[in-house]
């Protein structure tokens, strides 16, 4: 195909979807459950609410929204340490939008702002360096969150600090792996699934290749998926064949964009400048084993961690708030005590509601108009203006 409305054919989605309804139907014959299956990117789940996917699969489908949004699965606990940076006196503390107004244990970067905190919005972290050759009497410290999709972009500008002999520009590093995390919810007896769609943009850096586990030693099958509608039912549909025909492999529906070896660049610098923390804390997950990056000791000069002291306390979240749950996938947001009442994105409670990633942002803005559907008396929420 070549262009974007053909993803979104009318025709073509109907009979995707009848191949799907019938290797429903196939799979769950004599069974209480329906085939539960993870959309592990928060780009996905955004995505099949937007276009009405889950509208249209039946029944004998169930999707589970995944831990894909790395504001999302951001501790409190790092969030204070962002925020004893950015109130530091001579620091100007740059980040992504979306990590602004994630409440931690007292308030937000956002709030912090407010109070008199030079926090400054970036599109990337070549922003937050030029901020630095600008100001080079204060030091620039680069709020760096996301998985592997984003941690190349970084990377390369350490090493393009490095070569400008910029001294006065260092990263938070918060990069996480996605792998790990998918080992960490396959040993979790409170979750069943029978298969994944794998996230399209971390794949398109790390490849296919490093999913195999996922198939050879947990046996669920696990297809990597595009972005538009009929990429991500063919992904579906490609999960439901696999379990039908009683195969455990890693397929590649996006192979438009994602390679089995990934990106050699990118790679590259994530290789030289990062290594894989022994732990890191995720929301809802806890300490995952090798699941972080941290910058080698090679590049001390460039990282906050070593520049800035630190609180490093561990937070509990919200009594009330579900997210830990949800970025499990044991929960949906509307079985949230608080979603759409107390939580909603003009006063979030939790980070899955701050994020344009966030499962709960993605219920509020485009699924709660079929709540009444899942439940047969739901706690209506609050409509948006």
């Amino acid at each position: 195909m070549k262009y974007v409305t053909e993803y979104r054919d009318p025709e073509k989605i109907q009979g995707v979807l009848q191949e799907i309804t019938r290797l429903g139907e196939q799979l769950t014959t004599g069974k209480d459950r329906p085939v539960k299956l993870m959309e592990i990117c928060g780009g996905h789940t955004h995505a099949i609410f937007k276009y009405g996917l889950e509208e249209l699969l039946p029944p004998t489908i169930e999707m589970i929204h995944g831990p894909g949004c790395p504001v999302c699965i951001m501790p409190k606990g790092r969030l204070d340490d962002a925020i004893a940076i950015a109130e530091h006196p001579n620091v100007i503390f740059t980040t992504f939008g979306d990590a602004m107004r994630v409440p931690g244990s007292k308030h937000s970067l956002l709030q912090a702002k407010a109070k008199g905190a030079d926090i400054r919005m970036v599109y990337s972290p070549l922003d937050a360096l030029q901020i630095a050759k600008n100001h080079p009497d204060r030091e620039v410290v680069f709020f760096a969150i996301g998985f592997e999709t984003t941690a190349p972009s970084t990377a390369l500008t350490v090493l393009q600090a490095e070569s400008e002999g910029v001294p006065n520009f260092s990263l938070f590093c918060n990069h996480v792996l996605v792998v790990p995390a998918l080992e960490a919810l396959l040993s979790n007896p409170d979750l069943q699934l029978d298969g994944f769609i794998g996230p399209g943009h971390v794949s398109m850096v790390i490849g296919t290749e490093p999913y195999q586990a996922i198939a050879s030693t947990y046996h669920k099958p696990l297809v990597v998926a595009g972005f538009e509608p009929l990429d991500l039912l063919q992904s579906v549909w490609m999960v439901l064949q696999q379990l039908a025909e009683e195969r455990c492999e890693v397929e590649n529906q996006y192979a438009r964009f994602v390679q089995p070896h990934g990106n050699a660049v990118g790679l590259a610098a994530m290789q030289r400048v990062f290594e894989v923390r022994s732990a890191f804390e995720w929301r809802g997950l806890g300490d995952i084993p090798d699941s972080g990056l941290k910058m080698r000791p090679e590049y001390a000069q460039f990282d906050a961690e070593a520049k800035f002291i630190l609180p490093h306390r561990q937070v509990a979240d919200h009594k009330a708030c579900a997210c830990g749950d949800i970025l499990k996938g044991v929960k949906k947001p509307w079985d949230c005590k608080v979603f759409g009442t107390a939580c909603t994105p003009e006063h979030p409670i939790g980070a899955c509601m701050v994020s344009s990633e966030g499962a709960c942002a993605a219920y509020y803005k485009y699924g709660r108009f079929s709540l009444a559907k899942a439940t047969p008396n739901p706690p209506l929420p609050a409509l948006a203006k």
